[in-house]
């Protein structure tokens, strides 16, 4: 399925999907509810991420942690890449496989990873996750956990949810248990026991974006989630919180590069 220079493509393995794409669009700065491993096939990008601005060239491997607010800028007129997007109750299942109980709540490292032989090793499980051979599962779970260890042995950190005030998370934590819920700065704002101002500055500090993009991206999240799961796409707006389907739709093709309407064909 192709969406302008977009392709989604039905994954063999539960909690993942490939996606493929050559586009000069700047993304705005956004997240994913995702783990992400991906290699840039052809041009360059710059790119913020939890380690600052970064650049990758073609032939990197690039990830993205869940909650990761970063962006997108071609180098030139344009890049092409290919990603996996991983659950994060998959990547955890994973890791504790990988690490032996030695990794408990993490993300990966590095923004961008130069290192052919990963490389290569991605490629293939890119093509093993796509490909409709039950006889591959073998070789695609072996290197599935080879590449998890070899990104995370760049490094290991603990996720930034320890860097967000106790104070803040209660705002934060409001919005993710209901994210369509018809919430205003005041309100989050009073839950915290800060003025609004005050409150303003300590959620952008803490997460990387406002208290209004922070709702919008677990509002597209939602969707996303809904829509994977056959909800129509009017219901998934409504019950994501966005005004009507339209809406819903400019923000998710901002946000992911494709239409509702085409991720729904793919996944479904």
């Amino acid at each position: 399925m192709k969406f302008g220079q977009f392709r989604i493509y039905r994954s063999r393995l539960a909690g993942v999907e490939a996606v493929r794409a050559e586009t000069g669009h700047s993304f705005p700065k956004h997240t994913h509810d995702q783990f992400g491993i991906g290699i840039i096939e052809a041009g360059a990008q710059t790119s913020l991420s939890g380690r600052g601005t970064v650049q990758a060239e073609a032939g990197d491997v690039i990830s993205v942690n869940p909650n990761e607010v970063h962006d997108g800028l071609p180098v030139g007129e344009s890049r092409a890449w290919s990603m996996l997007y991983f659950d994060p109750r998959l990547i955890r299942d994973l890791l504790r496989d990988v690490g032996e109980g030695r990794f408990g709540a993490v993300e990966f490292p590095s923004p961008v990873i130069r290192d052919g032989e990963m490389a290569v090793h991605f490629k293939t499980l890119f093509s093993l996750l796509i490909e409709d051979r039950a006889e591959n599962a073998f070789l695609r779970d072996g290197l599935l956990l080879s590449l998890l260890a070899a990104v995370m042995r760049e490094g290991s950190r603990t996720l930034r949810e320890d860097a967000v005030p106790a104070v803040i998370s209660r705002a934060r934590d409001r919005i993710d248990d209901d994210p369509a819920a018809p919430l205003t700065l005041a309100e989050l704002a009073e839950l915290c026991g800060l003025s609004h101002f005050r409150f303003l500055r300590a959620f952008t500090k803490a997460t990387g974006l406002t208290p209004h993009a922070y709702l919008v991206q677990r509002r597209i999240h939602e969707a996303r989630r809904l829509i994977a799961a056959g909800t129509s796409l009017a219901e998934a707006a409504f019950a994501s919180g966005f005004s009507d389907q339209s809406h819903m739709t400019r923000l998710f093709v901002r946000n992911f590069g494709v239409s509702p309407g085409a991720y729904a064909v793919a996944v479904g």
